[in-house]
């Protein structure tokens, strides 16, 4: 099942994506729910609109974090010259660097190099703390798309990532949430990044050097995950610059494909990506 969160002209709604099976030009529908499926029990309104007519929007806004997991790839981590961490690297995204499909990932005046990292999400279904590896399953609502965004130079000169990571736009998400998915099936999606059409990453989850039940275990043992919270799982290897003008597109095998445009903060001139990533998660 595909949650969306969409605007057609009035307040934010949840619906029920339906794709077209043969993968023909029919944009698909999108079936209005009650409420948030997070937050409370939903049910059909029966007002359905077609896909295309809709605005989709980051479906879930954390109501307290995201926790993403830095070199959780040991090719991401090697290509930027860093060893794997011996316990899992997180830290921490606001929720105001949130944004949906389409919207525009946003140069900080202050940064120079601006960088994509593609990823699986792990959304948070319910209130947990201390969660063993064997019951993972059970606190996870979905999946989405998630796009690290990553000031590179910052993160080099500040020594600590809110910055460089917590920015402005620097998380988008979508298209929608996935659910009704195991563990295993999880375990084995590619993740194939894009800038302007051409491949830049071509990742699988197969390759996380901690998986999803052991990167909950690990976080819930430090802090209370709530419904709607994020996980970001880390990136596979090829992580690159993206300039102003150009479009990064996600794509994470059975969950849906992101889209962000990238644009210059209106009050800064140029902006120019280094010609090499320098050490970074």
């Amino acid at each position: 099942m595909r949650i969306a969160r969409f605007a057609a002209g009035g307040d934010p709604q949840f619906g029920i994506v339906e794709l077209p099976e043969d993968g023909g030009r029919h944009p698909g529908t999108v079936s209005v729910l009650s409420g948030d499926p997070i937050a409370m029990p939903v049910q059909l309104t029966g007002e359905r609109s077609e896909l295309d007519a809709v605005r989709l929007l980051a479906p879930v806004i954390p109501r307290s974090k995201i926790v993403a997991v830095g070199r959780n790839y040991a090719a991401h981590a090697a290509e930027l010259g860093n060893e794997v961490p011996k316990t899992p690297l997180t830290f921490l995204k606001p929720n105001t660097s949130v944004i949906g499909p389409g919207d525009a990932i946003v140069y900080p005046r202050a940064s120079r190099e601006v960088s994509f990292e593609g990823e699986l999400a792990v959304v948070i279904g319910r209130i947990c703390k201390e969660v063993p590896e064997s019951r993972a399953a059970e606190v996870i609502f979905g999946y989405t798309v998630a796009n690290d965004v990553t000031a590179r130079d910052l993160q080099l000169t500040d020594g600590q990532w809110a910055r460089a990571k917590g920015s402005d736009t620097f998380c988008p998400l979508g298209p929608w949430i996935t659910t009704h998915q195991s563990l295993e099936e999880v375990a084995g999606l590619s993740i194939r990044t894009t800038l302007d059409g051409d491949l830049r990453q071509d990742g699988n989850t197969a390759s996380m050097v901690l998986g999803i039940p052991s990167l909950i275990a690990f976080i819930s043992s430090y802090t209370t995950l709530l419904p709607g919270d994020v996980i970001l799982t880390g990136t596979p290897e090829g992580v690159g610059a993206m300039l102003p003008g150009q479009e990064v597109s996600i794509t994470v095998e059975g969950i849906g494909t992101l889209t962000n445009p990238v644009t210059a903060d209106p009050e800064r001139t140029t902006a120019s990506a280094s010609p090499e990533p320098e050490a970074a998660s």
